[in-house]
């Protein structure tokens, strides 16, 4: 028994399951992200027109699958996020309710709200160029403010919750795992999948690069999953 003296009820192999879902789901958005990803930028253009260039031959397919495997393995990847929030809830309710509210948001704004979005400003660059050069950056850069910029602007919002309460909760020790294990949330693993960019440039880093978040997804699931049977084996301890 803990110090309350109620056991913790944690349902591992639902956990597991989420665990081993969420991988495969983060595996499915980091497919669409190198899709989108694979190329290079035109060297010979600077700034907003430099980074877009390497969209400008993206056939109109991959587009649309980068887009439709964001659309289906984001929010599916929020809901295996459940995980944690299992893990949390019988220590603390308040940074479950936290983290829980964080998971909310990256579903309803993670799929639908940025990626998709995203895709559809790649699209409108790609065929304002072809039919008018001299607007097409100015207006893509609208198209994004109004239509993509919003969604940003929520999902970071709710992201920023959702790795609060993470962060908290694994140092605050309100999980069966050690408290060391606050590194396995998705932050970290899309710091270390960013200083690839110290690379030089080549069509795979910049598509391992575009998956960053999917990535750093993968790194929370692999290594909370590898960790189960040390935080169980905590979890009959404290109960």
């Amino acid at each position: 028994m803990n110090d309350i003296g109620i056991t913790h009820n944690l349902d591992w192999p639902r956990i597991r399951h989420l665990l081993k879902l969420g991988i495969f789901a983060a595996l499915m958005v980091l497919a669409g992200d190198m899709l989108l990803g694979w190329g290079v930028h035109d060297a010979n253009k600077t700034g907003m027109e430099g980074f877009l260039s390497m969209y400008l031959h993206l056939p109109d397919s991959t587009i649309f699958w980068s887009a439709f495997l964001g659309l289906i393995g984001i929010p599916l990847e929020a809901l295996c996020y459940f995980a944690v929030y299992r893990l949390i809830k019988p220590y603390s309710e308040k940074y479950a309710h936290l983290y829980r509210s964080g998971i909310i948001g990256i579903l309803a704004f993670g799929g639908c709200g940025v990626h998709v979005p995203c895709l559809a400003c790649v699209f409108f660059y790609k065929y304002m160029t072809a039919v008018s050069p001299d607007t097409a950056l100015d207006a893509s850069i609208r198209f994004g403010l109004y239509f993509l910029l919003p969604g940003m602007i929520l999902f970071f919002l709710f992201w920023v919750v959702h790795h609060i309460a993470h962060i908290g909760a694994f140092v605050k020790r309100l999980t069966p795992y050690p408290k060391w294990c606050w590194i396995f949330c998705p932050a970290v693993g899309m710091a270390l999948t960013m200083l690839l960019k110290l690379l030089p440039e080549t069509a795979l880093r910049n598509a391992i690069t575009a998956g960053w978040i999917s990535i750093g997804n993968l790194w929370m699931f692999i290594g909370l999953l590898v960790m189960t049977h040390k935080a169980e084996a905590n979890a009959k301890k404290e109960d």
